[in-house]
């Protein structure tokens, strides 16, 4: 049962015969009222600052909870981060292979087609070369051809001084040798 200051305070006794001082309980109960009011007073501030601090906890609690989540957010959102860079950087990595690959190819079909194209240039070299010893050939043997009456003209003009016609014919003819 819970007596407040004020029972205390209005609380009245039966007198007797032989019994208590009645001033003396009188002093007593308003000490002891005032002692119950004084803690009662002190009892409800602390249950206020209890409540304060019960609340403050609560929000504390709940900050921390959002702390604790935005730091297992934060943590999760660096490691979407490191693998979605880590998959950024192998996707790279494997566009640059590829192209090296492509380089490589390209640079390899290029190199064949040169190739080729030597090839082909060494061939039109050869032919040019068997050409033109044939055009040099057949102008040397026209040349020849047309250097043979001249020489033949000469060798008359010089058998003419020492031989009679006749004997011309038949040495033109190669039956006789000057």
């Amino acid at each position: 049962m819970r007596i407040t200051p004020i029972e205390v305070q209005q609380q009245r006794f039966k007198s007797r015969l032989f019994g208590y001082d009645t001033a003396e309980v009188d002093h007593f109960l308003e000490l002891l009222a005032e002692e119950l009011e004084r803690l009662y007073k002190q009892n409800n501030e602390l249950k206020e600052s209890l409540a304060k601090t019960a609340d403050a906890l609560e929000q504390m609690r709940g900050r921390e909870r959002s702390l604790q989540e935005t730091l297992v957010t934060a943590q999760q959102m660096t490691e979407e981060m490191k693998n979605n860079a880590r998959r950024e950087g192998d996707i790279v990595l494997a566009e640059a292979h590829i192209e090296a690959e492509r380089i490589i190819r390209n640079a390899n079909e290029q190199r064949l087609n040169l190739l080729s194209e030597i090839q082909d240039i060494k061939r039109q070299k050869v032919s040019f070369e068997v050409g033109l010893r044939a055009l040099i050939e057949n102008h040397l043997h026209l040349l020849n051809m047309d250097m043979l009456p001249i020489e033949e003209q000469e060798q008359r003009r010089l058998l003419q001084t020492r031989f009679s016609p006749e004997e011309i014919d038949d040495s033109i003819d190669g039956s006789l040798d000057p």
